[in-house]
């Protein structure tokens, strides 16, 4: 994995931000820098040595240097391409996977994109026709974010680069920040920082003579095999996924495994063990909660016998949340268990494989069960019915909640107005992801007047087009499209780039290999979960390869308890840096809703709460360290300030 950057500019003197720039990607590629420069294109590289170990370094060109790349990622099938290039007459002087990329341009032009099979993010510059391209991978593994304004473009593997311009001026995006309290991330192109997009998957980006223009070069079929058999579908899943790993193995350092005991995890170490792996190093993280899985990893590394160790998360995690947020970039409440996990695996190799996609191939997550149940509802189109009277009732119950002030009460209210929903598939499933700007008397409640009297677009829209791309399938496979396309992308992929590249390891997901992806949508939900099972068709699947007791093992999610963390030091750290005066002079959140919160009892039914008060604590630290801050490169919010 790398950090790469890049300045469109006519203004020469700006192109020394380079190096800076690059700089602030050194943790992505602490080895070795390279650039680029020509007329007004500048790129960046920081790398880090997985392939090719001794003639990899970046940029790398043609035969006759005219195209040129600049690449962050790994590309799995590059041997075959390469072999392909080499028969039509192309010359290589490298080992590394990124060669194929210029010379496949050369060859193909940008239709080598779709066959690609990897994890990416690049910038090609062909310099005969004065053309920049931004690509990024098919499912969003990697990260590629921009900014562009009067003929000035700029590019980066993370915003922080981007910022160090002086054209680009650091305010927060309002849009945004109310998608990350609905959501806990960002839908769509929308980053934290105004101005400043994120490359969608499956896209390039094209600039040429001053002006940008997008384009999407793949998109995953919405193609269910309603007539293929459980023993076939189970066939083809062992087959894809042996495949997968096999060719995620291609590395000239030593690979790894995050095995957190749950299904996914133990399924890739017993894939590398089938492909004669030995040892296979794997690591466990606990979290000091009665939901540690650290007994069901250590019988997985016994059954396949690998070189195990664990470790745990300190007793007050807060003390790095403000690390956490520099290197993501926004203020998740899913950052910690990653950060640890990979400082931890980062002090003995350089990649690891996770189990990440999973549960979105297979139905793996807790919402299905409640999708399953009601299901046979969720086919009905109710009408009129859902809009003169069901929609009325749910803000009635709403108000009535609110007015009792029993914050517990907040669960079993929403519970209801999910099920006033189920005329509506994507209404459904946004209050079932916790969306709550349905009722905008909300908005009254949590925000503070000026914030909330200013438009605010409903977050509903960042989801109506990719719901419209699977309208034709049955529920529970439609959510699965959506859950890949939007949750996965932008909130635990970018979760998982973030904490890893910020120890500067390598984290591989076998599970988002592009032919097993595309071979595992062809599979009915119907198949994948049975009888209120999730997972049912995977389980089979494992069974004969994996532990019995792994196999009946329920989804436990590798995340922090939010009321096991209140009651460790959020509800502390929250009550030392929000206060009254500070919260008013922001602006934003409304004081009095926060305090009823931190004056609550705690009790487990309140964690919807307990990650918003997360998001805001975040948020605050993220304002202070990102837009406040004179120097922000310098962190001068620094974690002892924030937690003494």
């Amino acid at each position: 994995m790398c950090g790469i950057c890049g300045i469109v500019d006519q203004n020469q003197a700006n192109h020394q931000l380079i190096v800076p720039m690059a700089e602030m990607l050194r943790h992505r590629g602490p080895e070795k820098a390279g650039y680029f420069h020509q007329n007004e294109i500048s790129l960046g590289h920081r790398r880090l040595s997985i392939i090719d170990l001794q003639t990899g370094d970046q940029p790398i060109y043609n035969e006759d240097r005219s195209i040129v790349v600049v690449f962050n990622g790994e590309i799995y099938n590059y041997l075959d391409t390469r072999q392909q290039l080499s028969e039509r007459g192309h010359r290589f002087t490298t080992n590394s996977d990124t060669e194929v990329v210029v010379h496949a341009y050369e060859e193909y032009g940008l239709s080598f994109l779709k066959d690609l099979n990897g994890i990416f993010a690049f910038a090609l510059y062909d310099t005969p026709n004065k053309r920049l391209i931004l690509v990024r991978d098919h499912f969003g593994v990697k990260p590629l974010h921009y900014w562009f304004k009067d003929g000035v473009l700029l590019f980066a593997s993370e915003i922080k680069a981007i910022l160090l311009h002086p054209a680009v001026e650091r305010r927060p995006n309002r849009q945004a920040l109310h998608c990350q309290l609905n959501l806990r991330y960002n839908q769509g192109e929308e980053t934290l920082f105004e101005g400043i997009h994120r490359l969608p998957p499956a896209h390039y980006l094209i600039y040429e003579q001053g002006r940008i223009h997008k384009v999407c070069y793949y998109q995953l079929p919405v193609n269910i095999n309603h007539n293929i058999k459980e023993n076939e579908a189970i066939e083809g899943i062992r087959f894809y996924l042996q495949q997968a790993v096999k060719r995620q193995l291609i590395s000239d350092v030593p690979i790894g495994v995050y095995l957190s005991g749950g299904l996914d995890s133990s399924t890739i170490v017993a894939m590398m063990s089938q492909a004669g792996v030995n040892p296979i190093p794997t690591f466990t993280l606990g979290f000091n909660e009665p939901t540690d899985e650290f007994a069901d990893a250590a019988l997985v590394a016994r059954h396949f016998q690998t070189e195990h160790t664990t470790t745990a998360l300190t007793p007050e995690p807060l003390q790095r949340f403000p690390e956490t947020i520099w290197f993501a970039e926004e203020p998740k409440i899913n950052l910690l268990q990653g950060f640890h996990m990979s400082e931890f695996v980062a002090c003995s190799l350089k990649v690891v494989l996770g189990g990440l996609g999973g549960d979105e191939l297979f139905i793996g997550y807790d919402i299905y069960k409640y999708l399953h149940a009601v299901q046979w509802m969720l086919k009905s189109q109710l009408g009129s019915w859902q809009r003169y009277w069901a929609e009325p009732l749910s803000t009635l119950i709403l108000k009535i909640q609110q007015g009792t002030k029993i914050l517990k009460w907040d669960e079993y209210r929403r519970g209801l107005q999910m099920l006033l929903a189920v005329g509506s598939l994507e209404r459904f499933y946004l209050i079932l992801r916790n969306c709550w700007d349905f009722d905008w008397e909300l908005t009254h409640t949590i925000y503070q007047p000026d914030f909330y009297n200013a438009p605010l677009t409903p977050v509903s829209s960042y989801f109506d087009e990719i719901f419209e791309a699977c309208r034709e399938l049955p529920p529970l496979d439609a959510i699965a499209y959506v859950e890949f396309h939007s949750k996965m992308v932008n909130d635990y992929l970018l979760v998982d780039d973030r904490m890893s590249m910020a120890h500067s390891l390598e984290l591989r997901v076998p599970f988002l290999d592009k032919d097993l992806v595309e071979f595992a949508f062809t599979i009915p939900a119907s198949l994948k979960m049975k009888h209120g099972t999730t997972k049912y068709l995977f389980r089979k699947a494992m069974t004969g390869i994996l532990p019995q007791s792994i196999l009946r093992k329920p989804k436990w999610g590798f995340a922090v308890n939010p009321y096991e963390q209140f009651k460790k030091d959020l509800k502390q750290v929250a009550e030392r840096i929000l206060t009254p005066e500070f919260v008013k002079q922001q602006g934003i959140f409304n004081y009095a809703y926060l305090r009823r919160i931190l004056d609550y009892p705690p009790h487990p039914r309140l964690r919807w709460h307990y990650n918003y008060l997360w998001v805001v604590l975040g948020y605050t630290i993220w304002e202070q360290m990102f837009i406040n801050s004179d120097n922000f490169k310098k962190r001068l919010l620094q974690t002892e300030e924030y937690y003494h």
